[in-house]
């Protein structure tokens, strides 16, 4: 298998209030939407918000509620933009987990939850790069 990610799944309560998170507070449009998924398309994979009671059915199991078994996390060119990206998502309803501060590792984060809990980190780390199309580069 290819080292390589291609979709992230977030199930969701409703599907309408988390698009509205998504495109007010980040300024996302869909790729493709119905009534129980939406599509965003990222550089490279693809962000799908799927209405969790039709997720349990596709996957034929249950998801528990919370959404902090990880964290997303969106990189960006520098400390102000966090900052940007935090005002954001504030007026869009995020819940503040952690306002950005400086890190050990030199960069500047921190994270918020959307509407369903699901962790986002946003993150400055002057090592890594990031490409006119987004891409980051993981560097030491």
């Amino acid at each position: 298998m290819q080292q390589r990610l291609s979709v992230i799944t977030l199930p969701v309560a409703d599907l309408r209030r988390s698009a509205a998170f998504y495109c007010a507070g980040f300024g996302w449009t869909p790729a493709f939407e119905n009534e129980e998924v939406i599509f965003f398309q990222l550089n490279g994979f693809v962000l799908s918000l799927f209405l969790k009671s039709a997720f349990e059915k596709d996957i034929n199991a249950r998801v528990a509620d919370g959404g902090h078994a990880f964290a997303l996390a969106h990189n960006v060119e520098g400390r102000l933009e966090v900052d940007d990206v935090f005002a954001q998502a504030r007026n869009a309803g995020a819940r503040i987990l952690k306002e950005p501060v400086a890190t050990e590792w030199g960069g500047y984060a921190g994270y918020f939850a959307d509407p369903d809990g699901h962790a986002w980190e946003v993150a400055h780390n002057p090592a890594w790069p990031i490409s006119e199309e987004g891409y980051t580069t993981f560097r030491m």
